[in-house]
Order: structure tokens, then sequence, then C-alpha cells
């Protein structure tokens, strides 16, 4: 960490302190609405008013992103997610049930609104305060250690949870947010990318550049769509942990809050499994097959420790998949399109997660919830199994060539 640029640390403790409040945020967020409506179905309205708008926002705002200081962008959004955190705490003072649960939806649509600018703007300013041979590792330490906050976040949210009411958390993720604000402005000033007049015709030809530079790379796309596959999962796993755990398995809220954490520290340790192992794409599919199954197990789950367990094991298999995904975008992409692609790539993964939330939650599908886990869990294995028996073969391919 010594070794890093002073910029690359400051970006670094912004997302770091973000991340942390961002998840102790939605442990509470789910946690409140399901005990006072006890509604599967108000769990998915609460993560769609997260998802729609911002997909909606992500599509038209993706031409712009190339064209704005994006240090600035990023503590702007900081202090509006730092003061959206109070309204849930502001219907709890009215003392309105109806509050809170607005509260809790204009909060979740500001977060939907603001996160996918925030994640476009930030993967894209690294290779601007990284060289080259820096990216891979930077990457990695940034991915870890956000893993590692959403380890930690949901064991203190787990302890603050037994001695404070659920409320009260969001003024911890608002005090977050704030200090997040602060540690970003340690950034320094990078100069605005030359701005053509903000037009509809402008808005149209760049979006359709930004798609046309995306679909002209098929490795990138292919890898997009099996992520896309995984956030499909997570969308899903959005509405489903929370009934799972506290219905199913009849736990406790701060269970709940562990079974949020395992996952999180298993993505640590698969991090540092991945130094050890070779960065090829057998790794990376056995990664995301090994990671699915994690999925498919809790079918078989009948007591909460071992949810514990299915959660850490995932935790520990996607960073296999996970981990040379970004490093290879951000290398291959074109640089001075790389903010916009980055939302292009992002708007497939987030769009992807609606439709999990709609698989869980819609009366349609109103089977029970371990059979939801067996099929979000095959559609992430059945295709990496076929890409990880297509790498065997090319492997072995390689290795005994065909000779006359």
């Amino acid at each position: 960490m010594i070794a890093y640029p002073r910029a690359f640390k400051s970006l670094w403790a912004g997302e770091v302190i973000s991340e942390f409040g961002g998840v102790a945020g939605a442990i509470v967020n789910g946690l409140l609405l399901y005990e006072l409506t006890g509604s599967r179905e108000w769990m998915g309205v609460l993560w769609l008013v997260y998802f729609i708008p911002s997909l909606l926002l992500q599509g038209v705002s993706a031409p712009f992103l190339n064209h704005v200081r994006k240090d600035r962008m990023l503590r702007r959004i900081q202090l509006l997610r730092a003061g959206a955190y109070l309204l849930p705490l502001a219907g709890f003072f009215i003392g309105s049930e109806a509050g809170v649960i607005i509260g809790l939806v204009v909060l979740q649509c500001v977060l939907g609104l603001l996160q996918p600018i925030f994640a476009s703007l930030s993967f894209s300013l690294l290779p601007e305060l990284c060289s080259e041979d820096e990216l891979a590792n930077a990457n990695g330490l940034l991915d870890g250690t956000l893993r590692l906050m959403g380890f930690l976040a949901p064991g203190v949210t787990a302890l603050l949870l037994l001695v404070f009411p659920l409320h009260w958390i969001h003024g911890v993720s608002a005090l977050l947010f704030s200090l997040s604000f602060l540690a970003l402005s340690k950034l320094p000033a990078f100069p605005e990318q030359p701005l053509a007049p903000w037009t509809k015709k402008f808005w149209w030809a760049e979006l359709k550049q930004g798609y046309a530079s995306f679909f002209r790379h098929p490795g990138l796309f292919k890898l997009t769509v099996l992520s896309a596959t995984v956030s499909f999962a997570v969308g899903a796993a959005l509405v489903l942990s929370v009934p799972f755990i506290r219905s199913v398995l009849n736990g406790e809220a701060w269970e709940y809050s562990v079974f949020k954490g395992a996952f999180p520290i298993g993505y640590v340790m698969g991090m540092l499994l991945l130094t050890k192992l070779p960065k090829n794409e057998r790794t990376m599919y056995i990664g995301l097959v090994g990671g699915g199954l994690s999925f498919l197990l809790l079918f078989f789950v009948h007591s909460v420790p071992l949810a514990w367990l299915c959660e850490a094991f995932g935790g520990l298999l996607f960073p296999l998949f996970n981990a040379q995904n970004a490093a290879i975008f951000q290398r291959d992409a074109p640089r001075d399109r790389l903010a916009q692609l980055s939302a292009v790539r992002l708007l497939f993964l987030r769009g992807a997660m609606p439709l999990g939330i709609l698989f869980a939650s819609v009366p349609f599908f109103d089977w029970p919830i371990r059979y939801s886990y067996v099929v979000i869990g095959s559609i992430i294995v059945l295709p990496g199994l076929y890409y990880l028996v297509r790498a065997l073969k090319q492997e072995n391919a390689a290795s005994f060539p065909l000779t006359k």
C-alpha cells in the first residue's frame, strides 16, 4: 500500500469508507422494511425502486460521463448519499411507520440513481491514478479491501443491533458517507474533457458510438454476459435472503447480519487464494462454477450456520472469476472512452439484477424459496461448465498439438 500513489490512496480510502456505510445501511434497510411489513413482495419493491430508476438514468447519462470532472462529481455524490440516509430517520422521529417506509423508498431511489455513476467514474479514474503495471494489483487491492469491508460491516452492524434500534444505523451510514467525502477531497483536480454541445444529436451519436465500441470486443462481451448471470442471482438473493434466514430457518436479525458478512470474508480469502493460483481461463471458470454451486447448496441447508458456510464458500470461489475481469476491461477498452464503456458494461450487469428481483418476488414464481436458489444457481453453473470444458479442451490441444 505504501508504494501506491497518494491519489490512489485517497480514492481507496473514500471507497472503503463508502462501502462500509453502504453495506451497513443496506442490511438495515431490508431488515427494517421486513419488520414493518413482513412482506416478501415489499422486499421486491424496495429493490426495484433502487434498480429501475438507476437503469434509466444510466442509459441516458453514459454518453456524458467522458465530459465531467470526475473528482468533483464523486464528492458531490457522497454528500447526496449522506443526506439521503437521514430520510428514514426523519420518518422515525415524526413517529409514522408510513413516513419510515416512504423514507426507505426515497433513500433506495436516490442510492440507485447515484451508485452507477459513482461506480463508473471511480472505475474509469483508476487508470489515471496508477501506472499500467500497477493496475491489476491496484484493482485486486481495492476489490479485496471492499470485500473485507463487506465482511466487517455486517459484523459491526450485528453488534450494534444488539444495543441500538435498527433506525440508528442510518445515522451511522450518513456519517460514514460524509467521511468518504472528506477522503475524496484529497484527490487531485482533473481537467474536464472538451465538452461538445449537449444536444439530442450529440447524445444519440455518443450513445451509438459507445455501444458499437463495446460490441467490437466479443471477449469482453462474453465475460459481461457471464457476470450478468451472477448479477441476476444476486438480485434474486436480495429478495430471498431475509425471508430465508428469518422465516425458513427461523434465524434472528443478528444471524442474518452474519449471513450477509459470510460472503465478503470468503471473498477476501478467495483473493488471497488467487495470488497462489495461475491466472488462466480454467481458474476463472472454476471460480464461476463453484460460486454458482454455493446457491445450489442452499437448497439442502436446514440450519443457519450451514447457510453461513455456503455464503463463505461462494465468496471463496467467485474472486477466481471476477479478479481478471476488471483489469482486462480497463486494459483493452479505449482509454478516451473508458468511462462511457464502463457505464455500458455496468448497465448490462445492473440490468440483470431487477430481473432477478422480479423472479424472486412476483407471485407467478410462488414456489418455495429453496427452489428459487436451485434455479439461480443453475443459471450460473450451466454456462460456467460449458466454458470450463471449452477451456480445458483448448489447454489440452495446446499441450498436445497435432504432429504430422
